[in-house]
């Protein structure tokens, strides 16, 4: 992929004030730098951020309705009602459902939790799910990471003699369901000040202001906090504010002393003795619990999140691997035949989007399929698929354009549709697809940037390599955790070449391991350039080159610095 490098030199009075910060905070100008760059300008701010305290998490109760929600499940519990925790299927969802059902079946044991399966019911609440409550007599449901949008559902079960507490991230429309109570922090007339939230952390909240309200302490909700971190990486929402926080002392959890489900992941990733991090989350954990939901049902997910023995908990996650690897299989079948598609279709080449449909593709793959395409093509694209007489699929989004806006542009011929900026769901009639396809591309051409259909780099930093110390290094690890709004810094060397070591490597020679040195100084670097092969040929040409590069730790040798480059170009090259 041909990247545009974008960088902003600083101005002169930025630089005076990295200068001024950098002396004050301990640390390089580089770093000070980096955090002007994300609006940390002062001491006590730069302290905050790279010290995210607990004690800084928003009263839940700014949240509107919380002190219904609380009220109706501390009723509940005091009538011994039957209550259901009930979520969607993907990692928020059971991350949320596990953090819910563990932490009040603590103190209340007529409770149980429902995953809809995905090929049988569908997204959301669905009826089959509302008689499978009404059947155990449930009194009160907690619905978490969907729900906003389950008008007609939560009518019927009403009828049915069941209440709501809807616990949803997602935007939701004019009309919202008649619940007891909706915590949704995206509400027109919300009142809560951070808007960013994953399901799994709007449930995080009602337990903590659940906890509140019962002189239950804070510390009893700390080991759930592995949950939040799982889901803020995986559901891909802004790293700044109050999921700095959960994600923060979440990770901390996860690595310290997770519990027992999510420790037998951690083994089966082979990730057990390392440091994880948010990376380690949206690759290699993740993508496990997800496949339940996608292969078979997400209930599998949630047993063993909340599973109490070791033994039965890697059993299950083994279990669940075999899901993982069934699911690399068909993604990688069905997006060989998405890029046939749309090397077919020529129109789809020359379009600001994307919008593809096959009857025969697995439902809970193209999501994935529309995740890849987007990053093949940096187009926003619609995976479709047939789900008995419609069509059902996924949208994905390039940075910077809302896909929520384009999709509900098309409303009037969709049957559902539910998500946020990046990510949404939808179903259609077939005969549609042809004028959802043509009214879809013809707001994303009018409402879409060319600089968001360019891949991009954009550097926060130029610098040589006599600046990449052993201190940067340890200063850089605290700008972790990463995910939107706060990126792992990518930097430039200009000049750099090849030390006469650097070779392919790869099962298929697609990588190149290198050793460079740069202009300015005698310092050899190692690097990894992964699927990149392509550019081997000019490195060992002896001529110079500029990168771009993040700064990581070696995990093969703990104490080595380790470049992860992102991209090479000729240094004659200007752009």
């Amino acid at each position: 992929m041909h990247f545009k490098w974008n960088y902003e030199p600083p101005t002169s009075e930025r630089t005076a004030a990295a200068k001024e910060l950098a002396e004050k905070i301990g640390m390089s100008p580089i770093l000070a730098d980096l955090l002007i760059q994300r609006g940390i300008k002062t001491e006590s701010a730069a302290k905050r951020f790279f010290r995210p305290m607990l004690n800084e998490l928003i009263d839940p109760f700014l949240m509107n309705d919380m002190d219904v929600a609380v009220d109706r499940l501390n009723d509940a519990m005091g009538r011994k009602e039957r209550i259901m925790v009930y979520g969607d299927y993907d990692v928020d969802g059971c991350t949320a459902v596990a953090l819910v059902y563990k932490f009040l079946q603590q103190f209340y044991s007529n409770i149980e939790y429902y995953i809809p399966d995905r090929y049988d019911e569908g997204y959301g609440i669905s009826k089959k799910g509302l008689d499978f409550a009404a059947e155990h007599d449930v009194k009160l449901i907690i619905v978490l990471d969907c729900g906003i949008k389950a008008v007609e559902e939560i009518k019927y079960a009403q009828q049915l003699g069941i209440d709501f507490i809807i616990c949803d991230h997602h935007v939701p429309d004019e009309e919202m369901p008649e619940a007891v109570a909706i915590l949704n922090p995206k509400r027109e007339d919300s009142t809560y000040p951070f808007k960013h939230l994953c399901g799994c952390g709007v449930g995080f909240k009602f337990m903590q202001a659940f906890a509140k309200n019962n002189g239950i302490p804070f510390s009893r909700l700390i080991p759930l906090l592995e949950f939040c971190a799982v889901s803020i990486a995986a559901d891909i929402v802004s790293m700044t504010g109050e999921n700095r926080i959960l994600a923060y002392h979440g990770l901390k959890q996860l690595n310290q002393n997770p519990s027992v489900g999510l420790k037998a992941i951690i083994e089966i990733c082979g990730l057990t003795g390392r440091e994880l991090t948010m990376t380690d989350i949206v690759f290699k954990i993740g993508p496990r619990i997800n496949a339940s939901g996608r292969m078979q049902n997400g209930t599998e997910a949630v047993d063993l999140l909340v599973e109490k023995d070791f033994k039965r908990a890697l059993a299950e996650a083994t279990h669940i691997n075999e899901y993982n690897e069934q699911r690399k299989d068909v993604d990688k079948q069905m997006t060989e035949e998405a890029n046939q598609i749309i090397e077919k279709l020529e129109s789809q080449k020359h379009h600001n989007s994307i919008v593809l449909y096959d009857e025969n593709w697995k439902k809970g793959v193209v999501g994935i399929v529309a995740s890849r395409m987007t990053e093949l093509y940096f187009r926003p694209t619609v995976v479709l698929t047939r789900s008995g007489d419609l069509a059902t699929g996924s949208a994905r989004s390039v940075a910077g354009y809302d896909i929520y806006d384009a999709v509900k542009s098309c409303r009037d011929i969709l049957e559902n549709f539910g998500g946020h900026t990046y990510a949404v769901g939808l179903s259609l009639r077939i005969e549609n697809i042809p004028e959802f396809r043509r009214r879809f591309q013809q707001y994303v051409t009018e409402h879409i940037l060319p600089e968001q259909t360019e891949a991009t780099l954009d550097i926060e930093e130029v610098i040589d390599f006599r600046e990449i110390t052993k201190k940067l290094h340890n200063d850089l690890k605290k700008f972790a955790p990463h995910g939107p709004d706060n990126p792992k810094p990518l930097f430039c060397t200009r000049n750099v070449y090849d030390y006469g070591t650097s070779k392919v490597v790869g099962r298929q020679q697609e990588h190149v391991k290198l050793e460079l040195v740069d202009s300015k100084s005698s310092n050899v670097m190692n690097g990894i350039a992964f699927g990149q092969s392509q550019a081997a040929r000019y490195i060992k040409s002896k001529r110079s080159f500029d990168i771009v590069y993040t700064i990581e730790e070696n995990i093969y040798k703990r104490s080595e610095v380790q470049l992860q480059i992102e991209d090479i170009k000729p240094s004659e090259v200007e752009e």
